[in-house]
């Protein structure tokens, strides 16, 4: 039996919503990177830095540490996972808005929601499929505003999937290794994952050089991508696993669209409609239902 979490303070939960404005920012810097450049490169060179980076960071930490070959190939594999998740993320933010990106990305509580008690051997909460549901809701008024950008949306959904499998699988992970530690090798599973994935796009279709290749200009952009939004942003999302369920993470990371939103507003000049602006609002009234609606449940 899990032992039960410790119970996370008001500086966890800042510290939860700053890694998601993080996030929310990395759908801008998306759309600021050279559109040319295909996503699955966007998302290689973006895992290889962060690769490189992890190890620069444990070296000066000191926080290498053996890990059974179980473990390590486990860790291996949902960082292919979450190089999908990536690359279904920045390509739902190249054919459609990054606001409308976002929006898809807050169905991963509900995934987390299903998913969850499954892994957990726990029974499913109803007060997460409801706050889960309304999520729906407020997705639901987005979408029926931007059916334009449909395609976008669905390949956000399918990004929000797979997030909520590798953040179930890392909260396991957590409790017996460094989040560094873990993320390394999350890290070289996309990168590798993501490399198999552009060969074999190239040998099948063929790509130009500025398809694969970043341009100058987008090296900076890349960096804050891999170090800020991926080796800061992502170690200390699943160091905060130690404190916060998934689905509380989850649920949290819903404000993407809401802090991704004011992001494009001023950044890339998106104008989005009433009903996208409706339903983020919606969207927002379920993450802060969560925590006082949960502790009085609790009580």
């Amino acid at each position: 039996m899990n032992s039960p979490l410790p119970k996370p303070t008001f500086v966890d939960y800042l510290h939860l919503h700053f890694l998601v404005l993080i996030w929310g920012f990395t759908a801008i810097l998306g759309k600021l990177i050279n559109p040319q450049l295909s996503r699955i490169s966007l998302t290689f060179f973006r895992t290889l830095l962060a690769s490189v980076g992890l190890v620069v960071v444990l070296w000066l930490w000191k926080e290498w540490k053996r890990v059974p070959a179980n473990d390590r190939w486990a860790m291996l594999g949902v960082g292919a996972i979450m190089g999908m998740h990536w690359l279904t993320f920045f390509g739902s933010a190249h054919v459609s808005s990054a606001s409308v990106c976002l929006a898809g990305m807050s169905t991963t509580s509900l995934f987390t929601s299903l998913l969850e008690p499954l892994f957990a051997r726990r029974r499913v909460r109803p007060l997460e499929i409801f706050l889960s549901l309304l999520v729906i809701a407020g997705l639901y008024l987005i979408f029926r505003f931007e059916v334009d950008q449909s395609l976008g949306l669905g390949l956000a959904l399918v990004s929000a999937f797979l997030a909520a499998l590798f953040t179930i699988a890392n909260s396991r992970f957590v409790r017996r290794y460094n989040a560094l530690l873990i993320t390394f090798y999350e890290m070289n599973g996309a990168t590798v994952a993501m490399l198999i994935g552009l060969a074999g796009v190239a040998f099948t279709s063929g790509l130009t050089a500025k398809e694969v290749i970043p341009q100058s200009t987008d090296w900076p952009w890349l960096g804050i991508l891999a170090f800020v939004c991926t080796v800061y942003a992502y170690s200390a999302g699943v160091h905060l696993l130690r404190k916060v369920s998934p689905f509380t993470l989850n649920l949290t990371i819903n404000m993407e669209p809401v802090y991704g939103m004011v992001l494009a507003y001023f950044i890339l000049n998106e104008r989005m409609t009433a009903g996208f602006y409706a339903g983020s609002v919606v969207i927002l009234l379920a993450v802060i239902l969560y925590p006082m609606l949960n502790n009085r449940f609790a009580k």
